[in-house]
Formats: structure tokens, sequence, C-alpha cells
């Protein structure tokens, strides 16, 4: 069984700002920095979250179908190892301050 290979695009203008995208299935994620920037999830696409090694990190899908769902887990490990924060937690729950609340 091969490994994904993941890529990482990032934007000169935002160190924070980086985008997954795995070369075998297509699959695209936005990584945003919550310390660092606002973050409002977009409802038609599909938001993980990760904390560790101090900083909080949201994950959002870029045009996700059902068959890329599954691998968005992954595609988070291998950016966790990228960064060097084996300890990333991810989770469904955004982590920041008051927003565990259920509207």
């Amino acid at each position: 069984m091969s490994s994904n290979v993941y890529l990482l695009a990032t934007d000169p203008h935002n160190p924070c700002r980086d985008v997954i995208h795995s070369r075998q299935s297509g699959l695209r994620l936005k990584v945003f920095c919550l310390d660092d920037e606002p973050f409002h999830p977009d409802s038609t696409e599909i938001q993980l979250y990760g904390r560790g090694g101090g900083s909080m990190f949201a994950f959002e899908s870029i045009d996700v179908t059902s068959e890329k769902a599954q691998e968005i887990v992954g595609a988070i490990q291998w950016y966790a190892s990228y960064i060097r924060c084996p300890e990333l937690a991810i989770s469904a729950d955004d982590p920041r301050p008051g927003r565990d609340i259920a509207i």
C-alpha cells in the first residue's frame, strides 16, 4: 500500500496561511493559525481543529467530496509531522474560548 504524497503551498504574505494538497486525491485543506488570525468557518466545508505545541489551528476543506473526506485526518497528521508537532490533538470542536457554545 503506497502512502499519500502531500504538498504544501504557502502564502508569502501570510506565514500562517498554508494549503495542504494531496497529489493522489486532489484533497485541499486551508490551514489557519487561530492564535494569529480570525477564522470564520464556511458552512459548506468541513472544519477540523488542532491544538498542540502551544498553538491552535483550524483546517478547512476546499470543495471536498465524500471520497476525499476520509483523507482529511491523514492530511492533518502529515501537517503535524511537517511542522514538528507530533502531539497535535485533532478535534471537531473549535478550541477557541467561547466557541463550544451550541447555537
